[in-house]
């Protein structure tokens, strides 16, 4: 049931109202003054969610500064800042590389002119995906000059490039330095005139490729490794080669003579036997995981229908809200299911009596005089007051209606009992029309005609069959061991009716919450 604090503002504000911490930059004050160019970026029923293409300034430290606006059709009455306005301008300062926003000022608007403008100080809020503000950080971050466009280009390149590459195309056989007795050396043959004007530089790439380096060996003092074996008969053998001039310089690396049958292993198998002992592969350095925004605070955040306040977050805001996110009778529900048995009759002790009508912030409340109640059950309830929720928060069988009426009970020992009241669209209501004829006209504000009363049966339909189930109340903090009793016949609102209602509440209702398995009961 609703309490006296500030009044929920449409969905679509929560990407203009949420609470950073920065403060504005001097060059937001010339963009301020700087020509528009809005171009929208979502529209809706209602409601349009705008970017200024012309005022989107790059910041130091990474953030970039740009003007948003949400246009509304209609006017809204906002009780924390005690004004009307169609129409708000939102400074966010947008943090491309960690998908964040800040909000820096608001500017207030009615019919195009300006009504109020404030700075915002608060945390910084995370983009969802798939969001409003997602869509607004994609369209803000894209580069918007030569140079930013340049500066993408040149880090996608370097990303490219800095992929790991395959390390068996890039080793050189060490292999190749021996050669099969009677083969020529890659510096005789004519495919290679670069190999051969440059040995030294070939010996140093050989030499990268070694996991181990190889000793330096004299070949006078070299024993033979496989002496004692018989060698192979070898009748092609050729005479050894003479000793080097003295002129030449002495090779750094001597490599012992092979036997015959090593020397006719290919150069294919040597070549794979050096890969599958050649260094491995470098395994690719681990990424780091990008810092997580700081979480909202909601301490200052009052409980409403959207933005920071909207029922998603009703748990986070106080403790004592904590069942609005934890409990397993909660309401409204889609009523469906439901056994049908002999309901006994709820008894209405109604009569006319005075009221007080109070707009609260969340939606028109409806006080009256004592002596109004109902007996079911066994136990009677005093009537304390009733309100309106656009639209119904309750469904039955899926189906939703244009309002409802709540009205509160309360027995001696404080049980509640809620009976709601289903509206459809037909003709013009009297009591109704009588408490619209005296609705306040400010927030906070309430009317107590004098010599006014209204017949509360009026409010009731004719037939009197009904759901009931075990739920909770519909607001924070969501005290639940409620009696429901939902009728089933809707009363009927002219659309004028309910036009007036909805510009001042377009939408006020908690969405369904899970059945959890509860007995319904209806009439049959």
């Amino acid at each position: 049931m609703p309490a006296r604090i500030p009044v929920a503002v449409p969905v679509a504000l929560a990407l203009l109202l949420a609470a950073p911490a920065w403060a504005a930059p001097k060059s937001d004050a010339v963009s301020a003054k700087s020509p528009a160019d809005w171009q929208i970026v979502a529209a809706e029923a209602g409601r349009s969610v705008e970017l200024d293409k012309r005022r989107i300034d790059r910041l130091k430290g990474g953030k970039t500064a740009a003007w948003t606006r949400l246009t509304l059709d209609h006017a809204v009455l906002d009780f924390e800042n005690q004004l009307r306005y169609t129409a708000v301008q939102a400074l966010n300062h947008y943090d491309c590389a960690r998908n964040t926003f800040a909000t820096q000022q608001r500017v207030f608007l009615h019919s195009g002119q300006e009504m109020k403008r404030e700075k915002v100080s608060g945390p910084q809020l995370a983009v969802k995906p798939g969001s409003l503000d997602a869509r607004l950080l994609e369209e803000i971050c894209q580069p918007r000059t030569a140079d930013e466009r340049r500066q993408a280009a040149a880090q996608a390149a370097t990303a490219q490039e800095s992929r790991p590459r395959a390390m068996h195309a890039e080793m050189v056989s060490a292999a190749d330095a021996v050669q099969p007795h009677g083969a020529k050396k890659v510096a005789d043959t004519p495919a290679a005139p670069k190999a051969a004007a440059a040995p030294a530089a070939a010996e140093k790439q050989a030499d990268k490729t070694r996991m181990f380096e190889r000793p330096l060996i004299d070949k006078s003092k070299a024993e033979d490794p496989f002496k004692g074996a018989t060698p192979a008969p070898s009748p092609a053998a050729k005479p050894a080669a003479p000793p080097a001039p003295a002129s030449r310089p002495a090779p750094k690396l001597a490599v012992p003579v092979l036997p015959p049958q090593v020397q006719e292993l290919t150069r294919q198998q040597r070549e794979l036997m050096l890969a599958t002992s050649g260094p491995r592969k470098a395994a690719p350095p681990k990424k780091e995981k990008p810092a997580e925004p700081p979480a909202p605070d909601y301490s200052h955040v009052h409980w409403g229908y959207a933005g920071p306040g909207a029922p998603e977050n009703w748990a986070k805001l106080k403790g004592e809200y904590a069942t609005c996110g934890a409990g397993r009778r909660q309401s409204p529900i889609d009523i469906r299911g439901g056994i049908r048995v002999d309901l006994e009759p709820i008894r209405f002790d109604y009569k006319p009596t005075q009221f007080r009508i109070t707009d609260n912030g969340h939606t028109v409340q409806v006080d009256v005089a004592d002596g109004n109640a109902i007996t079911v059950m066994g136990r009677t309830y005093a009537l304390t007051q009733f309100h309106f929720h656009r639209p119904a928060e309750e469904r039955v069988n899926g189906k939703t209606y244009d309002m409802v009426a709540h009205l509160v009970h309360k027995d001696f020992d404080g049980r509640l009992a809620v009976i709601a009241v289903l509206m459809d669209r037909g003709t013009e209501h009297p009591l109704i029309q009588t408490l619209w004829n005296h609705m306040p006209l400010e927030v906070g504000m309430d009317v107590s005609p004098p010599g006014v009363a209204i017949d509360l049966m009026q409010l009731l339909p004719e037939k009197r069959e009904y759901y009931t189930y075990m739920g909770s109340l519909t607001t924070p903090p969501c005290t639940e061991n409620v009696l429901w009793m939902v009728f089933k016949e809707p009363i009927r609102l002219s659309s004028e009716q309910i036009g007036i209602f909805a510009r001042l509440y377009p939408h006020n209702a908690r969405p369904i919450q899970p059945a959890h398995d509860r007995l319904i009961k209806e009439s049959r």
